[in-house]
């Protein structure tokens, strides 16, 4: 078993060499790597032609054979394979850089084949890397921390690209696993700290590339407005072709989607971007970019209108997840160490109120994270945690929001418009996710999957106002920020201007405008309309209010189907039935039936057969009965004191005087002479006695015989001599073995054996000697 713990590291095993013999290797060489070579994954084919379905089917097959095969392996050859098998690295890189990600998986041929192969590599694969970030799995199987870090860090199988596309392809109902794996990658190994400092400003430079690919630059990192090349010398979003338009857009949803996904997994990477001027310049290039690719999505011709829907949906997630990363910094590096209290509050609101100041110039931007995280709520948290934040400063800054609101043509939700103070609790699950970009609702497209059902939830409530609002339903059952009072005076409202309206089409466009009536009316007649608004149906009914289903079909009780169940009997024995008093018999009869003592008689019966007397008839003996079991007359007063039990060996004879006979009892008067044979007869007499009486033996002559019997022990074959006593162990704070917990407790339990603690012990031992009176 002590073998059994040591770490991987550590280890040694013996392996057969090439003439036979065995000869000692360390559990991790490459000599025990076995020999199986791992395919490179490849993407779902798009067309899905039949040819490369099959392929993409058989390819997948061997992936996840072979990755079912390695995470069978035991703890010593998994990272044997992992470590100096190329072909494995190879596959997992390979995944992690085609695997599709969410936005893709709708582009996808919707084979049940493809689908249910391509979750299962998904598995797999996460698990692999699980069973990688794992330095401990158990006890026995374990590789020591400082060196699982080196390990993984210096033969590549982690680093920060890696680490940034499983938390983008398995952040989904993987938060929390992936979160301790990486949590645990950059505690065993500091070194990926350094590297993502290093990798923060190649994160940067993905907006100064889509910035150059548009024609556009800023002046410093506030500018208001671009600065556009010429077009002979550099494309626009405008002039390039549809292609690179394409790319520019997909290269940009992926980027803003991943760094969302590794802040909002790891967030202890924000501190990491936020001290790069992380937020400046996302800021700087949403206010610059984001305006004009919108622009060249809605004014160029596009042949295939289904692949300018895909694009400024991609777009509008962008938006989203570049406004949501911006607030995981600030609520992570500002917020969150505001809320947990400390010495450096107010150093973090200055902060705070820093960033927000910064955001007055960046106008699209400024709106568009309002409307998703009320800058109102921010504040006023921050006045009720500081009180002695200046007041005319955040005013300044709130007129600053309404400034920037007025300034692109856009009005502020009805949610928000409402006096709703936020507490402190409000935020302390982090950052929550907003609605759809608003620039969706200014051109033909929408973001649907990016929308709450029925246009509530955290379109309608977002901030704080989410987590404090209980979301109130309509007369239609969908969730809406309106009471059914409310919605029914809409629905008139507009019903008066456009009679020939559905309700059901009029709820609908309520739904898509946050249930602004004016907007409505508005869209209405001018026919700008969204494309899923126009393709309904304008004469459509009002959907039926779902009727809840029987509670009575789907309970289970312990009366059911009993005679008396009136739910699923049509007729029930009403004679059985007694209402209130029976005839005849009153409450004190009722209570006088002692029937059921009666019937109990007999049981208890049993137990009353007691022998109080017994005449021992003649020829009979007492024992024939146990008399003589039992004497009541028996004193048994002092048969717990032990009397001398617990005395030490300094209470024995040694101490003693010596023994002297009695003048009175010697022999007859010798002459003085004799009297030195007699000192000697009585010296020689003293011994014998006590040989005779063996009360007490001498300790010396017991130390002798337990010393001889020792010496023997230690000549016998297979004498395992007594572990020496270790109570002192290790340092504080490296661990305690099991001998030294166990050494511990033993004397802990021990100590008052041989010690005298107090006075009460040695009290306690003279009363139980008789020596005081109890």
């Amino acid at each position: 078993m002590a073998c059994a713990r040591v770490p991987l590291d550590e280890r040694q095993v013996n392996e057969p060499g090439p003439l036979g013999k065995e000869h000692t290797l360390p559990a991790l060489h490459p000599v025990r790597k076995e020999e199986r070579c791992f395919v490179p994954y490849k993407s779902p084919p798009e067309d899905g032609s039949p040819a490369d379905v099959e392929e993409f089917l058989e390819r997948a097959k061997f992936i996840v054979e072979d990755l079912e095969w390695l995470l069978a392996l035991p703890h010593d050859k998994f990272w044997c394979q992992v470590v100096f098998d190329e072909s494995l690295q190879r596959c997992l890189d390979s995944y992690l850089h085609h695997a599709p990600r969410s936005l893709d998986l709708a582009t996808l041929p919707s084979s049940p084949a493809v689908a249910d192969m391509q979750r299962s590599i998904h598995r797999a694969v996460f698990l692999t890397f699980l069973r990688m970030a794992t330095h401990k799995e158990s006890k026995e199987n374990f590789i020591t921390p400082a060196v699982f870090g080196e390990i993984i860090y210096e033969n590549f199988l982690f680093d920060i690209p890696k680490i940034l596309d499983l938390c983008v392809l398995f952040g989904k109902g993987n938060s929390q696993l992936l979160h301790k794996m990486i949590e645990n990658i950059f505690t065993q190994q500091p070194s990926y700290y350094s590297d993502l400092d290093e990798t923060v400003p190649t994160v940067l430079q993905v907006f100064d590339t889509i910035l150059d690919k548009c024609g556009l630059h800023l002046e410093g990192a506030t500018a208001l407005e671009p600065m556009k090349l010429s077009a002979h010398k550099q494309p626009t979003a405008m002039t390039m072709s549809q292609q690179e338009l394409e790319d520019l857009i997909l290269y940009l949803c992926d980027s803003t989607t991943t760094i969302h996904a590794f802040l909002d997994i790891f967030p202890a990477a924000c501190s990491s971007f936020h001290s790069h001027g992380f937020l400046s310049r996302l800021t700087s290039f949403y206010e610059t970019a984001v305006p004009d690719l919108e622009k060249a999505l809605r004014k160029r011709n596009f042949d295939d209108k289904g692949l300018q829907e895909d694009l400024w949906k991609r777009l509008s997630h962008s938006c989203r997840k570049m406004v949501e990363t911006a607030h995981l910094v600030l609520h992570h590096t500002c917020l969150q160490p505001i809320l947990e209290g400390g010495e450096n509050m107010l150093t973090f609101a200055e902060e705070l109120l820093q960033h927000f100041t910064s955001f007055l110039t960046e106008k699209r931007f400024l709106s568009d994270y309002d409307e998703q995280f009320p800058i109102a709520d921010d504040v006023s948290l921050l006045q009720q945690a500081l009180p002695v934040i200046d007041e005319t400063r955040t005013s300044y800054l709130l007129q600053g929001v309404e400034s920037a609101w007025d300034s692109v043509g856009r009005r502020k939700p009805q949610s928000q418009v409402q006096d709703k103070v936020p507490s402190a609790s409000a935020y302390q699950g982090g950052a929550s996710g907003g609605a759809a970009a608003s620039a969706a609702s200014s051109a033909g497209f929408e973001l649907q999957e990016d929308r709450e059902p029925a246009g509530g939830g955290i379109d309608s409530l977002r901030g704080a106002e989410a987590m404090l609002d209980v979301p109130r339903k309509g007369n239609n059952g969908a969730v809406c920020p309106v009471s059914g009072a409310e919605l029914e005076s809409l629905l008139s409202c507009i019903r008066d201007l456009l009679p020939d309206l559905g309700e059901g089409f009029l709820l609908a466009c309520l739904q898509e405008y946050n249930y602004n009536s004016e907007l409505v009316i508005n869209n209405i007649l001018e026919d700008r309309l969204t494309p899923n608004l126009d393709k309904l149906d304008r004469a459509m009914p009002r959907p039926v209010k779902e009727e809840l289903p029987d509670v009575l079909n789907v309970r289970s009780n312990v009366f059911d189907d009993d005679e008396f169940d009136v739910f699923r009997r049509d007729q029930v024995d009403m004679s059985r039935i007694w209402k209130g008093r029976r005839k005849g018999e009153s409450a004190r009869e009722t209570l006088n039936d002692k029937r059921h003592i009666a019937e109990q008689r007999a049981r208890y019966q049993a137990y009353e057969t007691v022998v109080d007397e017994v005449v021992i008839e003649p020829g009979e003996s007492a024992a024939t009965y146990g008399l003589d079991d039992y004497d009541d007359e028996y004193d048994d007063t002092y048969d717990m004191n032990q009397v001398g039990a617990n005395d030490l060996d300094g209470d024995s004879l040694l101490n003693r005087r010596p023994f002297t006979v009695p003048q009175v009892l010697r022999k007859g008067n010798k002459p003085e002479e004799d009297d030195e044979g007699e000192d000697e007869e009585e010296e020689q007499t003293i011994p014998n006695n006590v040989n005779r009486d063996q009360f007490v033996q001498d300790p010396a002559l017991l130390r002798e015989r337990a010393e001889a019997r020792r010496a023997a022990m230690h000549q016998r074959r297979g004498f395992r001599p007594e572990r020496p006593s270790n109570v002192v162990g290790q340092p504080k704070g490296q661990g305690q073995t099991l001998e030294t917990f166990l050494d511990r407790r033993k004397k802990e339990a021990n100590k008052s054996r041989v010690s005298n603690h107090n006075r009460r012990s040695m009290a306690d031992r003279k009363r139980n000697k008789g020596m005081i009176p109890s």
